[in-house]
């Protein structure tokens, strides 16, 4: 978290070009600072299949790198003077983080794990800000963003002054995807003034078995019924977030992917009646990526055969009026899955793609996997290699930088994960999950009521 750091960095450079400093003296001078990583002063020893022997620190670098953190985040100041660009960019509103960190615990969720604890800013900095905020940019909608925002303390009263505060501008008000277990009848009636979009949700999986895989404490039962609220509320289109390739999936899964949206097309239709017609439901389908600092980060992902093959069981399902199914490109996600676990030898694989003209790969029509496999061919790299399960004690590319989370903490939950266990989040349960950031990282959560676990 780089709201501190930034300015000690900055004064290191500036302190080290005034008095005539070397890039390398700057260099060292900047591993003083907690947080920061400079990749140089780590040596690496591969074994002769190219796995990690070894990670050896350099010169006056720490051995691990704990991960900086804001301690006094509620407190901090907020922006007074947020820019306005000339153009209207994509995210043309006012934003604010509520709080910071989740402890919802999802396996798979790399940002859930690393922003712990969660810290949340009091209703009053909220407000004062927002209206700050729309004083000067003029922007005629606020969107209130975190992990998962509707999971915010004091989020009924936060709506209740926010409406009040703003109702004579038109200001709208919105929320990301939403928790299906965060969602509610108020919440949803807070939404009506104004016309309605589509309203997003995330099951993740498909069925109850596999959700508790994922740590993903949620129902059949709940889902239709937040569904059910939604339709009632007035929205047509629901979209439905899912992945494949999760641990343990099978086919039966896959299955539960296509009935449950099926489901709730019909629902909707029940509902709206004479406007039935209206109703789609949108499944949305990406491939599941193990990432480090997660309890699934030893997890194998699934081929690139595999993957297209889960999409066609999908693809020739989901059909009819009413539903809709999109999913991510399969090479992409191969892609993504080699850079998300991998390790620095990938540099040279980045340069070679740049140099065959590989740039903004995330647009559809600029993504060239033909000009990437070359790529992976020149440098040497085996897309298995990176895909493949690791085991426990293997050294892993990332294990001299620390989130605070301890590897036993993440060992544990995966195989909690294989047995289908659920761990409580524990601002639910008012108890710890030994996770190890608050201990490590000498920070604690903070809820908005002025209470700290």
């Amino acid at each position: 978290e780089g709201e501190e750091a930034i300015l000690e960095i900055l004064a290191i450079i500036a302190d080290g070009k005034e008095k005539g400093k070397t890039k390398a003296g700057i260099k060292q001078d900047l591993l003083k600072v907690e947080g920061v990583y400079l990749p140089e002063f780590y040596r690496v020893e591969y074994t002769d299949d190219g796995k990690i022997a070894a990670l050896h620190p350099v010169a006056s670098a720490p051995p691990v790198v704990q991960k900086r953190i804001l301690r006094n985040f509620t407190a901090f100041p907020l922006p007074t003077a947020d820019l306005v660009p000339w153009i209207e960019p994509i995210h043309d509103r006012a934003m604010v983080e509520l709080f910071r960190g989740c402890t919802r615990g999802c396996r798979f969720c790399q940002a859930g794990m690393i922003y712990r604890p969660v810290r949340e800013r009091s209703p009053a900095t909220i407000e004062a800000y927002l209206q700050n905020v729309i004083a000067h940019t003029g922007y005629e909608e606020i969107s209130l963003t975190s992990l998962s925002s509707a999971d915010y303390t004091k989020i009924q009263e936060l709506f209740n002054n926010l409406t009040a505060c703003f109702s004579d501008q038109n200001i709208k008000l919105s929320l990301p995807s939403l928790r299906v277990d965060s969602f509610s009848p108020e919440l949803a009636a807070r939404f009506q003034s104004g016309r309605k979009g589509g309203l997003t949700f995330a099951p993740e999986a498909g069925t109850e078995r596999l959700r508790q895989v994922i740590n993903k404490n949620l129902s059949e039962e709940q889902i239709l019924t937040t569904a059910q609220e939604a339709f009632a509320a007035g929205w047509q289109r629901l979209k439905l977030y899912f992945m494949i390739g999760l641990p343990t999936e099978t086919d039966e899964d896959l299955e539960g992917i296509v009935r449950l949206a099926k489901e709730i097309l019909a629902l909707g239709r029940r509902l709206h009646g004479p406007k039935a017609g209206r109703v789609q439901v949108t499944v949305s389908a990406s491939t599941f990526v193990p990432k480090p600092h997660t309890p699934f980060q030893w997890r194998p992902q699934i081929s690139l055969t595999e993957t297209e093959r889960r999409q066609k069981f999908l693809k020739d399902r989901l059909v009819g009026r009413g539903l809709q199914f999109s999913w991510h490109d399969p090479s992409l996600s191969q892609l993504e899955g080699v850079f998300a676990r991998g390790d620095r030898r990938l540099g040279k694989t980045l340069v070679k793609a740049w140099e065959l003209g590989c740039t903004f790969d995330s647009w559809p029509d600029q993504f060239h996997w033909d000009r990437w496999v070359e790529a992976l061919e020149a440098t040497d790299v085996q897309v298995d290699a990176y895909l493949r399960p690791r085991a426990y004690d293997e050294i892993l590319p990332w294990d001299h930088l620390s989130a605070g989370l301890t590897k036993t903490y993440l060992r544990d939950e995966d195989q909690r994960a294989e047995q289908g266990q659920i761990t409580l989040d524990c601002r639910a349960r008012r108890g710890c999950s030994t996770c190890g950031v608050c201990s490590t990282l000498g920070a604690a959560p903070e809820r908005a009521g002025g209470e700290n676990d």
